[in-house]
């Protein structure tokens, strides 16, 4: 059954990344459009993450104290070596397509129910960039899935801690929402000397029928999969060791 689940969430990557009949459908269904940027008020729950950044904020401060201890998105998920293959790229897991880091969710009570409010969220962490920290160019596999970023530490220069996706130069500001469809080709900086810490949601993406009855399938695919049964069993491990 795991290999056949694998086998399928192959095929699914081939055909997106092919620019797939697929994809172009998801855009054409899409109940928020088919653009790079939305808008906050397209998504009724940013309001109140937005209100409670600072709520958010003094939870991860908590975190931060032990920053050096936390896993690299590579140590959590093994396919990220590519773009995340040093110590820059820390990370602290809320949920993962319907697995919950209890211990971690524990720590941060206030921030967790924030996100048990949040309809459609399948993948919730801090997303922890050192100084110097550069994330080359990649894309998402998935265009049913919306990439929403709440800034909570943002360093200065602005300029030198951006993003970039397609060609579109964005820059993070603290307590405000940042919503792309990761789809497109991006790249992020962080030249600064401080950390750039943002809360980091991928949200499944409103769809009309058929295709929000096809992208649940997909989605819970993907929270079947090997790739997700592997970085549930890496996190749990590091839980174990994790001490505060």
């Amino acid at each position: 059954m795991k290999s056949l689940i694998n086998i399928i969430v192959k095929n699914l990557e081939k055909a997106v990344l092919k620019d797939s009949w697929l994809e172009k459908l998801v855009g054409k269904y899409s109940l928020i459009g088919d653009s790079i940027f939305f808008e906050p008020e397209q998504f009724p729950w940013v309001k109140e993450l937005e209100s409670n950044w600072m709520v958010i904020r003094q939870e991860l401060e908590q975190v931060l104290q032990n920053v050096d201890e936390l896993p690299n998105f590579q140590d959590i998920s093994k396919r990220q070596y590519r773009i995340a293959n040093d110590n820059l790229w820390k990370t602290y897991f809320f949920y993962a397509f319907g697995f919950k880091a209890t211990k971690n969710c524990q720590r941060c009570p206030q921030t967790t129910k924030l996100l048990e409010k949040i309809p459609g969220m399948k993948v919730a962490f801090f997303s922890i960039l050192a100084p110097g920290k550069h994330i080359p160019e990649h894309r998402g596999k998935h265009k049913g899935i919306i990439r929403y970023h709440l800034g909570l530490i943002v360093p200065e220069p602005k300029s030198d801690c951006r993003i970039r996706i397609a060609d579109q130069i964005a820059y993070w500001e603290e307590g405000k929402s940042l919503i792309f469809d990761d789809t497109f080709y991006h790249e992020v900086w962080n030249n600064t000397d401080g950390y750039r810490v943002v809360l980091f949601l991928d949200i499944a993406r409103p769809l009309r029928f058929p295709l929000s009855v096809i992208n649940w399938l997909v989605n819970n695919l993907i929270a079947a999969s090997p790739i997700i049964q592997e970085a549930k069993a890496n996190h749990q491990q590091w839980e174990k060791e994790f001490r505060i």
